[in-house]
């Protein structure tokens, strides 16, 4: 087994500077483990084992090398590729006085070590003849401009924590976000311009050829570059307010769900983005563990005959007892879900979930509804892709009936009196929706109806238990005609909840 004083002579010997004292080494030790314990708070499933093999991957690898540290932990520590992000932060958080950096003109504080330096002495370490301390606002921006031309890494990393410790303003104690030291940085090195600036370099220099393709390669090549100074410079900021706040709290403040726990009605373009592509591999996940599960649920009644057949090959002896499994149940799904404007994105990414998991049911069939209700099944049997399907509900469905506000009452009355005669003892109803019904009859004795025909009645309501009714929320009208009211604001919860159904058909 790996122990504490193992793993803190391994960063001795290959830490980023000669350690002299048990100390050194034991900060970093304390540093790995509140980087794994962040991990876990930040909801990383790491478990025991995954720490010790951590450990020992950081036994071989030097301090020095970041990349190679990021991917031997991210190997050790990281099971899924959604979680990599939620890992980088962490890792840039609690390393970042581990990295190189930019200090005097050798990169150390008065006392010799960087990683223990204070923020208003890294601010102070370039004053007075340092590292381009004496160079001019004009001359920076030209070695700046030189060094993305040449893509001198090094040089790059130095220029940064440079311009960040000459514009960026960065005060002790003051309660500044990392993003607007960031803006403040990138506008004053004219970031939005150094791309023109450097594809005009190039041309005038013959570097890019006349036609409109090599043109448009260079630029890319320019865009990336200039990301990778942003990077760099978003480093340094994170480095510095480290420094100044400490890991603990830089933590907390970056920290970010994973997509898991993402919250559908409040999630950004980027995110819902994140949970699309997670749809398919979870799904598949998620299915293939309840076939499983199925499978050693219905095991079946002992087949006698079967069993003593079977004994022959053993001398006689029942050593493999022979079942007779039943034919496994798949339910068939309704899902009637609220598409307004509050509700929408969770209505959206529920559907595109419950249809990748159609498999496990023997149909699915949904409709949506605002003030009015159509069947929109029909979208998802004539596309094989989700979310063009998903796209043609939004923009094809007949749900307006008046005004366009959300009227559960009169939705549940036209849908009781088209359909409620095709609901079935194997058929399980799914109700998206917050149930706010802005005051209208709420009509529940249509669940009630729908509740005494199907297998099961389930209410999926997006909205935190705190906010259920509230205002013009009428959950509980609803709650007492279902089997199930279930809060839905996640992957993770949704996830649960499929899990629920399938067991109790």
């Amino acid at each position: 087994m790996v122990n504490a004083a193992k793993l803190t002579g391994a960063m001795a010997e290959w830490g980023p500077k000669p350690m002299t004292t048990a100390g050194d080494a034991r900060t970093l030790f304390d540093a790995f483990q509140g980087f794994v314990h962040e991990l876990r708070a930040a909801g990383l499933p790491v478990s025991m084992t995954e720490n010790l093999d951590a450990m020992r991957a950081v036994e071989y690898i030097p301090l020095d090398d970041r990349e190679s540290l990021k991917a031997a932990l991210a190997s050790t520590l990281v099971k899924h590729h959604g979680h990599y992000k939620v890992f980088e932060t962490v890792f840039d958080v609690y390393f970042s006085l581990y990295s190189a950096g930019v200090q005097a003109g050798d990169g150390e504080g008065a006392d010799g070590d960087a990683s223990e330096m204070s923020l208003e002495q890294m601010m102070q370490a370039m004053e007075g003849g340092g590292a381009f301390g004496d160079v001019s606002n004009e001359e920076l921006a030209k070695m700046l401009m030189q060094a993305l031309m040449n893509m001198d890494r090094e040089q790059m990393r130095q220029l940064a924590a440079a311009a960040v410790t000459r514009f960026a303003g960065m005060e002790p104690g003051r309660p500044v976000g990392g993003a607007y030291y960031l803006y403040r940085t990138l506008r004053q090195l004219d970031a939005d311009g150094l791309v023109s600036k450097m594809l005009q370099q190039a041309q005038d220099a013959g570097e890019i050829g006349e036609g409109a393709y090599d043109e448009r390669l260079a630029k890319e090549d320019f865009e990336a570059r200039l990301k990778v100074l942003k990077e760099m410079i978003e480093t340094e900021i994170r480095k510095r307010l480290v420094a100044d706040r400490g890991v603990e709290a830089m933590a907390r403040t970056l920290r970010k769900p994973l997509p898991e726990d993402v919250d559908f009605m409040h999630a950004s373009r980027e995110e819902m983005q994140q949970l699309q592509k997670s749809i398919y591999p979870l799904t598949r996940a998620l299915a293939a563990r309840l076939a499983q599960r199925r499978r050693r649920r219905n095991r079946g009644t002992l087949d006698f005959r079967q069993t003593v057949r079977h004994s022959l090959s053993y001398g006689g002896v029942p050593v493999e007892p022979k079942f007779k499994h039943p034919r496994p149940h798949k339910p068939e799904i309704m899902v009637i879900a609220d598409i307004s404007g509050s509700v929408a994105s969770f209505a959206r990414f529920t559907l595109q979930f419950v249809y990748a998991m159609q498999s496990e049911f023997s149909r699915v069939r949904s409709w949506v509804f605002i003030d009015g209700v159509d069947e929109v099944t029909r979208f998802f049997e004539d596309s094989d892709d989700i979310q063009e399907a998903v796209h043609r509900v939004n923009t094809e469905a007949d749900v307006v009936w008046v005004d366009g506000h959300s009227d559960y009452g009169h939705a549940f009355e036209v849908w009781h009196k088209q359909h409620v005669t095709e609901v079935t003892k194997k058929s399980s109803v799914i109700i998206l929706g917050d149930a706010r019904n802005n005051y209208h009859a709420p009509q529940a004795w249509t669940l009630k109806e729908i509740r005494d025909r199907a297998r099961r009645l389930y209410w999926l309501d997006p909205e935190p238990r705190g906010y259920w009714d509230t205002g013009d929320s009428i959950v509980s009208e609803y709650a007492k005609h279902c089997d199930g009211v279930f809060e839905c604001r996640n992957l993770r919860q949704l996830q649960r909840f499929v899990t629920a159904v399938v067991d109790q058909t």
